[in-house]
């Protein structure tokens, strides 16, 4: 029963192995457990040892998930009943990590879990443990006995671990047998996801664990009507939306993402721009630099949420194309903003459109129109465009403030 997780340095990198591993339900805290010389048990590695433990489940420098509700025991050990409803800190983490805060820790231990009052003939659901898509199974059966099967993709979605292998054929098998599903159910079936089919070959699964694979619905919330229609899945079932709200959805993580990005183009475009016949002007570099930031901005918004709110509707394939468009849109704006001579506008709007055209393929991995091979010969050909407008817009902008003596 017992199914581990490994200590995550926050790199997305999990290792350490000789540190012990968490169970099921527990969650490591920051300082790991250590081997007290004196007496042989585990406490914690800094700060005074805490007090007796509250249940037989609980031991020193592990706490359990606040969605474990109890723990019931079973043929494989006792294994932890989850809650189908979200509190507080549920909440919490899902906006955190939609805006993209802490999204490479944001994980829940690998292994078995029990929602509601399962059985040995419950069906077995098998998700991934990046926290939110566990979070959307678990809310999505309220009413449903059923186990989930839990495995390690590294924190990743279903869909984006099953194309990068770690929701996949080799860690199926060794969760099945680590967790000892055989004896855990009578029936040999397992329920996965329809988006996680490209990172599992079913017939090697029944050959070596004797477990079928059944492809369920796109979305959480269909599972209890598949089951009742006897794991028979209508059209809807199957297909893939984007809708507007979807596709709202992943706004606020890609800000997020580019922060740091914005901060650096900043501070270059207010250095860059006081570049005049005076070696530096510091006055023109706040003027002409409010500018900069403007079209940065500007780009921005256009390729984080322009772009992809208006999706379906832009021309072109590509989303460099798409991007592009908004982007165009929106160095019309700059330059009608802008305070400047005709060398400075077009510089600017050479900057929205290339920000704009570049931030909006940040979205190819998140739709369904794409494919990596697609998105590939996208990137081949869109980026060193997006690098020349940029290199130009840089070489116009400071040809500006020389020819403008700065100002």
């Amino acid at each position: 029963m017992t199914a581990y997780l490994k200590s995550n340095h926050g790199d997305g990198t999990c290792e350490a192995p000789s540190q012990p591993p968490a169970m099921a339900g527990i969650e490591i805290l920051n300082k790991m457990p250590t081997q007290n010389k004196t007496t042989g048990g585990d406490e914690p590695c800094c700060g005074p040892p805490p007090g007796p433990p509250a249940g037989p489940d609980e031991k020193p420098g592990y706490r359990i998930f606040s969605f474990v509700e109890s723990f019931v025991d079973t043929p494989v050990g006792r294994v932890p009943r989850i809650k189908s409803r979200w509190d507080r800190s549920d909440w919490w983490g899902t906006i955190m990590a939609r805006v993209g805060f802490a999204r490479d820790r944001y994980r829940v231990a690998p292994g078995i879990y029990a929602l509601g009052r399962p059985t040995a003939a419950s069906p077995v659901l098998v998700t991934g443990n990046y926290k939110l898509t566990f979070d959307t199974l678990r809310k999505g059966q309220s009413g449903l006995d059923a186990w989930l099967l839990v495995l390690d993709t590294r924190g990743i979605n279903v869909w984006c671990a099953a194309g990068k292998g770690t929701f996949g054929t080799d860690e199926l098998v060794a969760r099945i047998r680590a967790v000892g599903l055989g004896r855990l159910v009578e029936h040999r079936q397992l329920l996965l996801p329809q988006l996680g089919a490209t990172g599992v070959c079913a017939i090697s699964v029944v050959k070596v664990t004797g477990f079928k694979v059944i492809w369920g619905p796109v979305r959480a919330r269909e599972i209890i009507p598949f089951l009742k229609n006897n794991a028979a899945a209508d059209a809807t079932m199957r297909g893939v939306t984007f809708t507007l709200a979807e596709r709202a959805v992943l706004v606020p993580v890609e800000f997020y993402n580019f922060r740091k990005v914005l901060l650096g183009a900043l501070l270059a475009g207010f250095l860059l721009s006081g570049i005049g016949s005076p070696l530096f002007d510091p006055g023109a570099a706040w003027s002409r630099g409010l500018n900069v930031a403007a079209a940065l901005l500007m780009g921005m918004l256009a390729g984080c949420l322009a772009m992809p709110l208006l999706l379906p509707w832009l021309p072109g394939r590509a989303f460099a194309v798409k991007g592009a468009v908004t982007g165009i849109v929106a160095a019309v704006l700059v330059a009608w903003m802008a305070a400047g001579g005709a060398l400075e506008v077009l510089a600017l709007m050479l900057l929205t459109t290339a920000v704009s055209s570049y931030l909006s393929m940040t979205f190819t991995g998140s739709t369904p129109y794409t494919s990596p091979t697609g998105v590939e010969k996208e990137m081949r050909t869109a980026m060193p465009l997006q690098a020349l407008a940029l290199l130009a817009a840089t070489a116009i902008w400071i040809t500006a403030g020389v020819v403008n003596g700065g100002g």
